[in-house]
């Protein structure tokens, strides 16, 4: 399992450049999977369902299964969040896990800047940032490779190339 991640601030694109890499990706016979960090509460179930009701009566774990897909939900019940390293254990074998968000990580990252969010570029700070892919002029360091947002191909390549063994422990 190789690891790469993407960085940037909500609304910079992130989650339309990973769904438009995934497929790319998996063209070129890599397994693929994602660790997406939310900042804020958030449920993969509906009130009046069996599992929500259950979670509700008090369980810690719901795994929900059928014949075409399974998840499980975990109630923290006021335990701390998993870090990075938590979460990619819980994942099946796979070829490359994209990671969006947890970007603090000490992973390779891509970093998605848009100057109309209206937030500094994370990169200067960020020795983890290989490239930034963004459409605005930003005075990136030589050493950092710069994409557009049409550059698909090209950023799907270099990820496959830069993504890394994960950390052993957060």
């Amino acid at each position: 399992m190789r690891i790469f991640g993407f960085a940037g601030w909500s609304g910079s694109g992130k989650t339309t450049l990973i769904e438009q890499l995934i497929p790319l990706l998996v063209a070129r016979g890599l397994t693929v999977s994602l660790v997406k960090h939310a900042h804020h509460s958030f449920d993969i179930d509906r009130p009046g369902k069996d599992s929500y009701r259950h979670r509700l009566a008090g369980c810690t774990e719901v795994l929900v299964s059928s014949s075409t897909r399974w998840a499980l939900i975990h109630e923290l019940r006021g335990q701390p969040e998993a870090p990075l390293s938590s979460a990619l254990r819980r994942l099946s074998s796979c070829d490359l896990v994209l990671v969006e968000g947890y970007k603090a990580a000490p992973i390779p990252k891509l970093e998605v800047w848009r100057a109309k969010v209206g937030k500094d570029a994370l990169y200067p700070r960020d020795p983890a940032i290989r490239a930034v892919v963004t459409d605005d002029a930003l005075p990136v360091p030589s050493a950092l490779r710069v994409f557009g947002f049409d550059q698909r191909d090209e950023i799907a390549t270099f990820i496959d190339a830069n993504a890394a063994s994960p950390p052993a422990a957060d």
